[in-house]
């Protein structure tokens, strides 16, 4: 096993003493160790909740007759750093994410990583940190939020943003503004239209990082509770068949990504981030590529911020493996 160096023979006595001082057992020690990456903070809304996710992947992980050990990555998120200096940090936590990643699983050398992600940023940069290692590896997102309703019809993230235009102008009046404020972020999960988070969740699915469900199943259903504890036994699985993520993420695995990135109306910001996570594959993507998919690829979902339509209702009408299928 990978952690081998951690457990095996009498040098590695000093380390076994550590992972003890854990409070693991011999038994824990001598199973697989399995890193679960956990992305929970408290200022995220897609993340604040991660821990419930993460407490499922650590039973998943147990279920399937491994040792789940946490250690954390950070996530910023894009609306709050929106308008202030901390609009420069966004992309750039991407890679603080894969680096620390890297160095969390190099320096303690995990049999396998399961990523509890969500966000914009958050997702690419655990992908390439698992490129980059290449041990068996899975991701599991937090889900998104369910829709807000008010003024008689659903709404997302970009209708408080369009409000403060639209109040500015004198197109809605004060008590509408609030309500729009109040009601566009209804429940703790990445926001509910086809911004970045859910699309980067979505196109995991199509690379075959994650599993079906991965990018619709909302973050406040039981849904995504048990899509969680069915990651961690997977990964159980790939850790047995030494399934490693470059050989997941094949070439043929991003051209079918760019094709449902077309298909689903994904976000723009998927273009930067499917050429990063390909390049830590040595995978080269181009421009081109982008292009030609979308020439020949049917656009056959419109999502919010395009219409009202949300990530609920792309899960209720299959979810991506429909739109795969």
């Amino acid at each position: 096993m990978r952690s081998d160096p951690l457990k095996k023979g009498i040098n590695a006595a000093p380390q076994r003493a550590l992972l003890k001082a854990l409070g693991l057992c011999d038994a824990e020690i001598e199973r697989p160790l399995i890193g679960v990456v956990s992305s929970q903070n408290d200022i995220v809304p897609g993340h604040v909740f991660l821990d419930k996710i993460t407490d499922a992947v650590k039973q998943g992980v147990a279920l399937g007759g491994g040792v789940p050990i946490v250690f954390p990555a950070i996530a910023v998120c894009d609306g709050l750093a929106m308008g202030h200096k901390g609009m420069k940090y966004s992309l750039v936590s991407r890679e603080l994410i894969a680096d620390s990643v890297e160095a969390m699983a190099t320096a303690h050398p995990f049999d396998g990583l399961v990523m509890v992600a969500a966000c914009d940023k958050n997702v690419p940069g655990l992908l390439m940190a698992a490129a980059r290692l290449n041990i068996p590896s899975i991701v599991i997102s937090g889900g998104a939020m369910l829709a807000g309703r008010a003024c008689g019809r659903k709404l997302s993230y970009s209708d408080i943003s369009e409000g403060v235009s639209r109040f500015r102008t004198g197109q809605i009046d004060a008590k509408t503004f609030l309500e729009l404020e109040n009601k566009s972020c209804p429940t703790c999960g990445s926001c509910s239209g086809m911004f970045t988070a859910n699309s980067m969740n979505c196109l995991m699915e199509a690379l075959g990082i994650a599993l079906p469900g991965n990018g619709t199943a909302l973050a406040v259903s039981s849904d995504r509770i048990r899509l969680a504890k069915e990651a961690g036994k997977t990964i159980m699985k790939a850790v047995a068949d030494d399934v490693t993520p470059r050989m997941i993420l094949t070439r043929e695995a991003f051209e079918n990504a760019i094709a449902t990135d077309n298909a689903i109306g994904a976000s723009t910001n998927s273009v930067l981030h499917l050429i990063a996570i390909a390049a830590e594959c040595g995978v080269e993507l181009t421009y081109d590529m982008f292009a030609k998919a979308s020439a020949k690829t049917p656009n056959l979902c419109k999502l919010s911020p395009a219409t009202e339509y949300d990530m609920d209702a792309l899960g209720k009408a299959g979810g991506i493996m429909a739109v795969l299928k």
